[in-house]
């Protein structure tokens, strides 16, 4: 719950995200009518546009690039210092926001959320699904406590907590011809269609570097930006897909697939980072499970 004083701020962020006073009124279950008023009380009081009036919306002004990042530093402080007073009574509150890697959605994040939450009920969470660029992003604009990301983009002003390898596995059916291997040679892929995820992912990534150092010259039947297709497709014929381990079931056969990891030797591992951004002192939930998400992936993936 935000402090009175900060209400007018959040509502100016949720413009900024909304992209729209129409929208972001919705969203906040009040009239578009009364949140303009709100922020043209806000510009008369600072003397100098906050939005763009825009004909489909709005966007931030140079002057409120500048306001936003007050605010949300302001949200932010004002979220920490209240999860330490309740810290102090012995009952944890808080909101975690959490950006992540598709491969976390399925298994991963609803174990550690529901394990984290037996205990400390009170905490909310917000869990957004971005890609690598943009789970970093979700850290420096505070839209995000902390990040998950498997082969991050750059990590500038990024404080790493723990990374873990991951070797990517091939998914298949499980009466596939190469179901019976411990370990798959992409060689032994050559006679199988396979299926890949789009261009932004950091599997992808891997896999391209490997078939480029290699003679192997695949059919690449499939593309697509969803693991959870990618997981599930392999079980209705032939084909072949890429994953990487904290994104598959930990009870294999399960769904009619399993998986066999690929030899390093072709597909090197790659890692997942567990992240925040530096320099930032987390609330104090958000501090809790990030401590509980670093030693379940230590002890797990080393």
């Amino acid at each position: 719950m935000l402090n009175r004083h900060l209400v007018p701020l959040a509502y100016v962020d949720a413009i900024a995200r909304a992209g729209s006073i129409r929208k972001a009124a919705e969203t906040l279950a009040i009239t578009s009518t009364a949140l303009n008023r709100r922020v043209l009380a806000l510009e008369e009081q600072l003397g100098v546009p906050i939005f763009e009036r825009l004909p489909r919306g709005v966007r931030l002004s140079t002057a409120g690039e500048l306001l936003i990042a007050h605010i949300r530093g302001q949200i932010s402080d004002f979220d920490k210092v209240a999860s330490q007073i309740a810290d102090l009574s012995g009952e944890r509150r808080g909101h975690v926001s959490i950006a992540c890697s598709q491969a976390l959605l399925p298994y991963f994040l609803p174990e550690q959320i529901s394990r984290y939450r037996r205990e400390h009920p009170a905490v909310t969470f917000g869990v957004a699904l971005r890609d690598r660029a943009a789970a970093e992003q979700a850290l420096f604009d505070l839209s995000a406590d902390i990040a998950i990301v498997f082969e991050p983009v750059r990590l500038r002003e990024i404080q790493v907590l723990v990374a873990v390898h991951q070797p990517i596995h091939a998914v298949m059916a499980v009466d596939h011809p190469l179901a019976d291997l411990d370990v798959i040679r992409l060689r032994d892929c050559a006679n199988f269609p396979i299926c890949l995820p789009t261009a932004q992912y950091g599997v992808r990534h891997l896999m391209d570097l490997a078939l480029f150092r290699s003679s192997f010259d695949p059919v690449i039947a499939i593309e697509s930006d969803s693991f959870e297709f990618m997981r599930h497709y392999p079980g209705h014929e032939g084909l072949i897909s890429f994953q990487i381990p904290v994104g598959l079931p930990s009870l294999q056969p399960r769904e009619g697939i399993v998986s066999r990891q690929v030899d390093t030797r072709d597909v090197p591992a790659g890692l997942i980072y567990l992240c925040q951004l530096k320099g930032r002192s987390l609330p104090v939930a958000a501090a809790k499970f990030a401590a509980q998400i670093e030693g379940v992936l230590d002890e797990t993936y080393r």
